[in-house]
């Protein structure tokens, strides 16, 4: 399908204006994955596809319970066209298990500790400070969004968390963290929507809550040594994943 101009390009994804509706836009998921905010990266051929088809499973399965999305429809496995939205620059990271990142920043916390609801976090996208975790008030504070809008990404992402915790736990594996980000629709609808992506590089996985089993991004950032075998193994899982989710429905 024909593409506007390039709107905004991301780590893995660019984004394109619509061709003929100026309230859509064109998302095109790239090969590229990438960790440590672009130390290190790779190409992955085929990964686009994957993550596009990934994401459509979830954006379906979300809004057929009723969770607002930008998504429309996707066309083709590595194209989505979604509702233009202003970008809130907020990752809104939800934890059921603490692990990874929690526990540098909370080193008295075990491994594997539950969170009994869901611990809400907020993170501002900042490539250069490390995407520094930022509180409720800085948030308001910063006019980044209202303190209504605020109280709509936790009580949103606690429904998302949870439902896409119950899909997986049907199919045996354990959700045990998930990052979503907010967008603002444009033009007359206005409202906020849960936006961007969510694949194999949003959340942590785990197979029968067993963590040796992972089948996310997060084997990639172990990876003492990126080879090619590895990159392979790890298309597999991300292929694996993009079928469990279509089985969401």
């Amino acid at each position: 399908m024909p593409y506007g101009p390039v709107l905004a390009e991301g780590k893995t994804k660019i984004i394109y204006a619509h061709a003929t509706d100026p309230n859509l836009a064109v998302m095109v998921h790239k090969d590229s994955i990438s960790a440590g905010d672009g130390a290190r990266r790779n190409v992955i051929e085929g990964k686009g596809r994957v993550a596009g088809r990934t994401t459509a499973n979830v954006f379906a399965y979300l809004s057929r319970h009723g969770v607002a999305t930008h998504v429309v429809e996707a066309p083709d496995d590595d194209v989505t066209i979604v509702r233009r939205c202003a970008m809130i620059p907020i990752e809104v990271v939800m934890r059921r298990i603490a692990t990874g990142s929690y526990l540098r920043r909370h080193p008295g916390t075990s491994e594997g500790q539950r969170f009994e609801p869901v611990l809400v976090e907020f993170f501002l996208k900042d490539d250069a400070r490390h995407d520094p975790q930022i509180s409720e008030t800085e948030i308001v504070e910063q006019d980044l969004a209202s303190a209504a809008e605020v109280e709509h990404l936790a009580d949103t992402g606690r429904q998302v968390f949870e439902l896409l915790e119950a899909a997986w736990a049907s199919q045996g594996v354990q959700l045990v963290d998930l990052k979503i980000e907010f967008g603002r629709l444009t033009g007359d609808a206005g409202g906020l929507v849960v936006a961007d992506v969510i694949d194999n590089d949003s959340w942590r996985l785990w197979p029968g809550g067993q963590k040796d089993q992972m089948l996310d991004k997060q084997i990639y950032r172990d990876m003492q040594t990126v080879t090619d075998r590895g990159l392979a193994d790890l298309l597999e899982k991300y292929q694996a994943v993009a079928v469990m989710t279509g089985r969401f429905a």
